[in-house]
């Protein structure tokens, strides 16, 4: 059987219009669906999988998620 794991990374909303969002992680944006997480405010994280606004997160938890997410790309270029 093969296991298969889902990630959903923090990203944080720069601007909202009806269904969709501008968000941005490590200087890039990109615009999502926010249809299940129509309550999201501008300055809000979210958690973002497959393009879509899943949850709203806590800035400080979306922070520490950046961060050990680094911290892992940054072990992985280190023993490359």
């Amino acid at each position: 059987m093969t296991k298969v794991m889902c990630l959903a990374v923090p990203v944080r909303v720069i601007s909202k219009e009806g269904d969709a969002a501008e968000t941005e992680i490590a200087g890039v944006r990109r615009l999502v669906s926010i249809a299940l997480t129509p309550e999201v405010k501008v300055g809000d994280y979210v958690l973002l999988h497959t393009g879509y606004a899943i949850g709203i997160v806590d800035e400080a938890e979306a922070k520490e998620t950046l961060k050990l997410l680094e911290e892992i790309a940054n072990l992985s270029e280190a023993h490359r």
